[in-house]
């Protein structure tokens, strides 16, 4: 007996996704050869299911813990939240709107009993999802995803003469992917001369599959088949798809880097800034809406592209990958040694990516999850790794991701730094040139030998180890504890500045957050030029939110 659409079939669906692109992962990931031969597609989609699924979940144990159960809109709202928030690569944002276009209409509608109204909700909700896809790339090309998912609404509206259940209504959407996804290889020339059909329908046709399965009670998902002209291929067939990428699908002349950032701004803003976008590199992609954003461009100046996010409003969770100019899907070039460093600002994130970090920028209180350094630590793309958390908070988290990681082949160094500051540090003696070892005691000494502080606004009365502090108290941080309670934001950073100098000091880092005001760097170098003659000074724009400065000795 068919299940209805309601919070539950969501639940379902998530689960039967997450474990449909777990086994087609590999798989889509081998015929991923546009926009770029990365090898990525089926693992970006699975981490933006397995978002989608914990945010689910997440929802369910809330309602449990309140004595309630969700309703359709909180379990669908949530899982496009979900996907929004975790959406990897211009396949997973792509879905991630998908899902939104879907909540529009199933929140609205919410669940019933009546199986008719049931299925023209579902297939509302499919027209809607196929048209917000187009709506959120900035030059959408047939052969992709996006025809694929408009052919699921066509077949969707033609199931059943327009009656019958919401499990037919999925199961129709289903088949009407498949057959677009076969035609994909005449749409699409790279898909062509590939032999193989394009990945993120593949991963779409998953979905919808999943879909059907969890309105219909069935508990499995039929193989998607990802050549143009078989059924699911062996692991030779995936070599081929994947050689038929390095010989000629590949184009080196592409833009060199994938941006990806969460941001939070307002709609003309992002107007603005997907014009901004689209001329600086390609593959553009924006998805969400009120007030939070998931922002996906291939460019040549990664920075800029950060830059063009932080005008729009406050990015985040920015994500930065050099595709290395190989076009190798299954093997890119693996380079010697990386390194991989949490960073609380985009402009510190910026400042990574030029020296060939890979940066994972995070917010106050959204630390990165392990898999999200595991990730990163993959994406780097090299056979040693040096990981730094540069907050204490998160020294089990990069163990964790360290150790995966070594589970993986690659050989990673967990070097212990507290604080941004000790990462630039670390960052400055790094030198792939000589020994994993000798680099490890160079980067974990600089970071030692430098002191840190951190400026932060009292939110709250609260003791201290320097006091008690009133709500909007600037407290000055040293080594992690409070040392000084003042009003003044330059008054507390040149007192801090003093007491870390007063033990010596030949180096002075300054990093301004977003709220910092503009004369602080200028006021604060002027007084370490008065007072300590030997002392140079250095000033980054981090960009973090929370911390208005932070401060580094060496």
């Amino acid at each position: 007996m068919p299940n209805p659409l309601d919070a539950a079939a969501v639940r379902a669906w998530c689960g039967l996704a997450l474990e449909a692109l777990g086994r087609e992962r590999e798989r889509i990931d081998a015929i991923n050869v546009y926009p770029v031969a990365d090898g990525d597609t089926g693992t970006n989609l699975y981490l933006t299911l397995e978002s989608a699924a914990r945010a689910v979940e997440a929802a369910f144990d809330g309602h449990a813990s309140a004595g309630t159960a969700p309703g359709l809109a909180d379990a669908i709202g949530a899982m496009a939240h979900g996907a929004l928030i975790g959406a990897r690569g211009n396949s997973g944002t792509i879905v991630a709107q998908l899902l939104r276009g879907m909540t529009e209409v199933l929140a609205a509608d919410g669940a019933t009993a009546d199986a008719g109204r049931a299925a023209e909700t579902l297939r509302r909700a499919l027209r809607r999802a196929a048209a917000s896809t187009y709506e959120a790339v900035a030059h959408p090309v047939e052969g992709t995803v996006l025809t694929v998912a408009t052919a699921a609404a066509d077949a969707a509206e033609r199931a059943a003469g327009g009656a019958g259940d919401a499990a037919e209504v999925a199961r129709a959407a289903h088949e009407g992917a498949r057959s677009a996804l076969r035609a994909t290889p005449g749409q699409l020339a790279v898909l062509g001369r590939a032999g193989v059909v394009d990945a993120g329908g593949c991963g779409l046709v998953a979905l919808l599959g999943a879909l059907a399965d969890a309105l219909s009670g069935e508990t499995s998902v039929t193989p998607v088949a990802v050549r143009a002209d078989a059924p699911l291929p062996e692991a030779a067939g995936c070599e081929a798809a994947t050689r038929a990428a390095a010989d000629g699908c590949h184009n080196p002349d592409g833009p060199a880097f994938e941006v990806i950032y969460l941001l939070e701004a307002r709609d003309d803003a992002v107007a603005r800034l997907r014009t901004r976008l689209d001329g600086l590199g390609d593959s553009l992609v924006v998805v969400g809406g009120d007030g939070l954003w998931n922002v996906h461009v291939h460019v040549d100046d990664a920075g800029a592209a950060v830059e063009a996010g932080i005008e729009a409003g406050r990015p985040y969770r920015i994500r930065i990958t050099h595709f290395g100019g190989a076009g190798r899907v299954k093997e890119p070039e693996m380079a010697a040694r990386a390194v991989v460093a949490v960073v609380p600002g985009a402009g510190l994130a910026g400042l990574c990516s030029e020296v060939g970090a890979t940066p994972v920028a995070v917010r106050p209180g959204e630390p990165p999850a392990s898999g999200e350094l595991v990730q990163a630590i993959r994406q780097a793309h090299a056979r040693e790794v040096m990981l730094l958390p540069n907050d204490p908070e998160l020294r089990h988290t990069a163990a964790a991701a360290a150790e995966q990681a070594r589970t993986e082949g690659v050989r990673v160094a967990l070097i212990p730094t507290r604080s941004a500051v000790q990462g630039i540090a670390a960052l400055a003696v790094h030198e792939p040139g000589r020994s994993f070892d000798e680099d490890v005691v160079a980067m974990t000494s600089a970071a030692g030998a430098t002191r840190y502080a951190e400026l932060a606004v009292a939110e709250r009365q609260s003791w201290t180890m320097a006091g008690v502090c009133q709500a909007g108290d600037v407290l000055g941080l040293i080594d992690g504890d409070v040392a000084v309670i003042g009003s003044d934001l330059t008054v507390t950073a040149t007192t801090v500045l003093d007491r870390m100098l007063s033990a010596g000091g030949e180096m002075v880092t300054l990093v301004l957050g977003a709220q910092a005001p503009s004369s602080l760097a200028e006021r604060l170098e002027r007084h370490v030029h008065e007072r300590h003659l030997a002392v140079d000074t250095v000033v980054y724009d981090g960009g973090q939110h929370g911390a208005p400065l932070l401060i580094g000795v060496e």
